[in-house]
């Protein structure tokens, strides 16, 4: 019995031991994700900038949880000094940034890196600045046009550059289309911000691997297929 008692204290302690150091919900990986005007306005989504001919910032979204602390409320004046570059870079989100901070900001800050609405707003923002994907697919001429491209084409342009694997999306028109279209693209970080392969598995710090992949989809895109061209369409 004492025997018994003894080893249920060691594994309290282990197990307590572990929820210090992996938290419910903490992330290992931060996906930035991209989309495409032209494409995410065809979709029917009601905030939305189709003449807009550049890539603009979707999200930062952390690869685990999900409305991690409902009482910490948005205040739109921490984040004023940001808001001019965010009608630029970030326009769909100038509406419902109450829902991206409440559904992955709460999440991103369990990381001091990003533990307040405003370095949360603004580390996304030096992301998408600091990779500036529209600029490095035009440099090397993958841009909209009435042409399709191979998907790896696209992906091999991503690659080269930032040497990380992307995850791109498309949308699917119909089995019987013949072709995709191109919507999004995520690249991924690790938690001090340097890149990462998006697929990659992590390993969590108590040894195991971390399989959770982004949980924000939205409606309509899917993974790329690799056989089907793609089309890249220009701003509405």
């Amino acid at each position: 019995m004492r025997l018994c008692s003894l080893l249920l204290l060691c594994l309290a302690a282990y197990l307590s031991s572990s929820y210090v150091i992996s938290p419910p919900h903490m992330w290992t990986k931060l996906i930035l994700t991209h989309h495409w005007p032209s494409t995410f306005c065809g979709m029917e989504h009601p905030v939305c900038h189709p003449n807009i001919s550049y890539w603009t910032l979707h999200g930062l979204w952390p690869d685990k949880g999900i409305d991690c602390n409902s009482s910490w409320h948005f205040n739109s004046s921490d984040i004023e000094d940001l808001l001019p570059d965010m009608k630029k870079s970030w326009p769909d989100l100038l509406s419902p940034m109450k829902y991206e901070w409440h559904k992955h900001g709460t999440c991103a800050a369990k990381a001091e890196s990003l533990n307040s609405q405003h370095k949360y707003f603004s580390k996304a923002l030096e992301l998408y600045h600091k990779l500036d994907l529209d600029s490095i697919l035009t440099k090397f001429d993958i841009i909209p046009s009435e042409n399709y491209y191979k998907l790896s084409q696209i992906e091999g342009v991503i690659e080269n550059f930032y040497s990380v694997k992307p995850k791109i999306q498309c949308v699917h028109p119909s089995k019987n289309a013949g072709f995709q279209i191109l919507g999004q693209i995520e690249i991924c970080f690790n938690s001090d911000f340097t890149l990462l392969d998006c697929e990659k598995h992590l390993t969590t710090p108590k040894g195991h691997l971390d399989n959770h992949i982004a949980f924000d989809k939205t409606s309509g895109f899917s993974v790329c297929d690799q056989d089907v061209p793609v089309y890249y369409p220009t701003p509405s």
